[in-house]
């Protein structure tokens, strides 16, 4: 069992800012209650975890209030979001009851909330709980998945583009065209494109 005791030498705060230099996606994490009310909360620590079987990672801080919702249903989709959604995100992110309140979303298969206009939702079981320090690390079976729109998968101007957190704000993509990486065998998204 690994000592996650605090080590001398810096503080919470640098590394926050160190870690700010790692830019993110946006995403929402959301479930339904026992009285089937939406519940959900903004997410950055996201990630692909397995393609065998297809798992996903979300770390959830042991303070928030709407991950026991998660925690209970078992269940939960994480929707993806587009670079227009940054007021969903800021809804998301603060303490409100309802943060659903005027919110545009659809069930996804299983009966989670997916936010209309996200790039795409993901549709998840919850498999495990990992103590992670002052956080949770939350692993989901992968049940089902959205959508991708043509045009991103193309890479398409047209195409929608991911909400981006970077240095305490949000940030976007606004280059002109995709370019693929040559070979990265280690990354799990990395779909070996450039050698299609």
């Amino acid at each position: 069992m690994s000592d996650l005791s605090p080590r001398p030498g810096f503080d919470s705060r640098a590394f926050r800012n160190v870690m700010g230099q790692f830019c993110t996606g946006v995403t929402i994490v959301a479930t339904v209650d026992a009285e089937g009310r939406p519940r959900g909360f903004a997410c950055q620590s996201f990630a692909a975890l397995s393609l065998e079987p297809p798992l996903v990672l979300f770390c959830p801080s042991k303070t928030s209030r709407t991950w026991g919702f998660v925690e209970q249903s078992k269940m939960f989709a994480v929707s993806v979001l587009e670079q227009s959604q940054e007021s969903v995100s800021a809804a998301f992110g603060r303490t409100v009851d309802d943060k659903f309140d005027g919110l545009d979303w659809t069930p996804s298969p299983l009966g989670n909330p997916t936010i209309d206009g996200a790039l795409v939702w993901i549709d998840c079981s919850l498999e495990s709980v990992i103590d992670g320090g002052d956080h949770w690390i939350a692993v989901g079976r992968v049940e089902g998945l959205g959508e991708v729109d043509p045009a991103t998968v193309e890479g398409s101007q047209a195409a929608g583009k991911p909400l981006l957190f970077y240095r305490g704000g949000y940030l976007t993509t606004e280059h002109p065209s995709l370019h693929h990486a040559d070979r990265l065998d280690s990354f799990l998204t990395w779909d070996g494109s450039a050698w299609l």
